[in-house]
């Protein structure tokens, strides 16, 4: 392990682990550091299938969970993976949190920490995701469920094709839209680049430092806002200019970002359950499926009606969505 996309894996390895409360790395010397209840065999257990060459170097207690504090928020706003990484940036740089436990599905998160739970919801309150305080109580080692065993070094490859397939969909879509007139391509293809920062994200910036993770989401953020704004702004163009959105074009690469979607879908769904990661992208693909629907709906009202409007309706709307989705980025501090 010598640089941060091992790191990054280590990370993603250690992330179904449950019990682990801190994680320091030391690249020079190739150490992990991690602060933990239970067995340290189920460190190595995760760790084996990176090939890495992990060894249990030393393990001494530090005594009890005594001082460690589970808070347990409701946040009725976050449920896709963009959301969800904003949050780990926005805490990542606070001191005395360990443990990110979160479902999408609930809307919760479970945050192991020393100090007051008003830090980590004055870290939140920034994002407008509504976070709400449930209950805080003392910590205890037997808090933690069994661990799942999980294939890592199989997960990171998954989320690599996923990244691929958006990246390349984001070319194609944005290609065919602006040669077939479509704001809705336009604006799908956005979507999917805003999945593939996500991703990207994901994969690599996790594995750097708090102050890197947020200039790389910035960067994202921003470049989402200007293509948003660009879409947005060619829906109106168009919507007082006229235009002529090919139908054909529209359904067609529609549905060729449907089923790159549902082959998302495909990958993931057998490892949906494997860590809150893995059920976000899950649940992201899902989210991205009906966004492809609405495209190809369009294309089809676009052929019956005549009119170029069902296109620039869902052009809009979709430009709406990754444009609050920036803005979320953008207020990470």
């Amino acid at each position: 392990m010598d640089c941060p996309s091992e790191e990054s894996l280590v990370r993603m390895a250690l992330e179904p682990v449950r019990g682990i409360r801190a994680v320091k790395f030391d690249l020079n010397e190739r150490t992990v550091t991690i602060d933990h209840a239970g067995d340290a065999q189920m460190l190595l257990d995760a760790l084996l299938p990176l090939n890495l060459g992990a060894q249990l170097r030393e393990s001494v207690p530090i005594g009890t969970a005594q001082g460690n504090v589970v808070t347990t928020l409701l946040i009725p706003k976050m449920d896709c993976p963009s959301e969800e990484n904003l949050i780990r940036m926005a805490l990542g740089g606070v001191a005395g949190v360990g443990l990110l436990d979160f479902d999408l599905a609930a809307h919760t998160l479970r945050v192991t920490h020393q100090g007051n739970a008003q830090t980590i919801l004055a870290r939140l309150a920034p994002f407008g995701l509504g976070a709400q305080l449930i209950h805080s109580k003392p910590a205890t080692d037997d808090a933690w469920p069994e661990n799942e065993s999980v294939d890592d070094a199989d997960e990171a490859r998954t989320l690599r094709w996923l990244l691929a397939i958006n990246g390349l969909m984001f070319l194609v879509e944005m290609a065919w839209g602006l040669l077939s007139e479509s704001t809705g391509l336009i604006a799908d293809s956005l979507d999917m680049f805003a999945d593939a920062a996500v991703y990207i994200l994901a994969l690599y910036a996790v594995g750097r430092s708090v102050a890197l993770k947020r200039r790389a989401a910035h960067l994202a953020g921003w470049l989402q806002v200007i293509l948003a704004l660009g879409a947005m702004g060619e829906v109106l163009h168009r919507g007082v200019t006229g235009s002529a959105p090919e139908s054909v074009a529209m359904i067609g690469i529609g549905a060729v970002a449907l089923v790159a979607n549902v082959i998302c879908l495909m990958l993931i769904a057998r490892k949906r359950h494997h860590g809150a990661h893995m059920k976000a992208s899950y649940i992201f693909s899902a989210n991205d499926v009906i966004a492809n629907l609405g495209v190809v709906i369009a294309g089809a009202l676009v052929t019956w009606t005549g009119s170029p409007y069902p296109d620039l309706m869902v052009g809009f709307v979709i430009s709406l969505i990754v444009l609050i989705g920036a803005r979320r980025i953008l207020r990470l501090q």
